[in-house]
């Protein structure tokens, strides 16, 4: 069966946790692209993420350009898996695709949206109070 390390970021504090998911746990991620928003209350944590990327266990990048889950080879000037020493530089290297399969080892995750907060109330105007009339004379 497959399993995963889930490492899940949070843009908003900047850090990030590491999840163990195993067997039943791992099949919420299996056939997923890079991009898609998956719930992971199912998990027991509270909210949402978006598949950000991953590496199998041999360390080749998932690409979401890359179609599928195998590894291909794909010329690139620039982008995840590449870094060109020259400007201009070309180079065929070997990634994978993005689609989550069994030989995923880690996967990246980022929080979307929080789980059981309520959202902050809109703040109200005070009634204005009319001026009391002043009386006759």
């Amino acid at each position: 069966m497959a399993q995963f390390k889930v490492v899940v970021s949070d843009p908003a504090s900047g850090k990030s946790e590491v999840l163990e998911a195993k067997d039943a746990t791992a099949q919420i991620f299996m056939g997923r692209h890079i991009g898609e928003v998956i719930d992971l209350s199912a998990v027991g944590q509270s909210y949402k993420v978006k598949i950000t990327g991953g590496s199998d266990k041999a360390g080749f990048p998932m690409r979401q350009d890359v179609l599928g889950s195998g590894k291909r080879y794909v010329l690139m000037t620039e982008g995840i898996g590449f870094r060109n020493s020259v400007q201009g530089e070309k180079r065929r290297k070997l990634v994978r695709g993005g689609t989550i399969s069994e030989e995923i080892y880690q996967l990246n995750v980022a929080k979307v949206v929080e789980g059981n907060k309520a959202p902050a109330p809109a703040p109200t105007a005070a009634p204005v109070k009319s001026p009391a009339p002043s009386p006759a004379k």
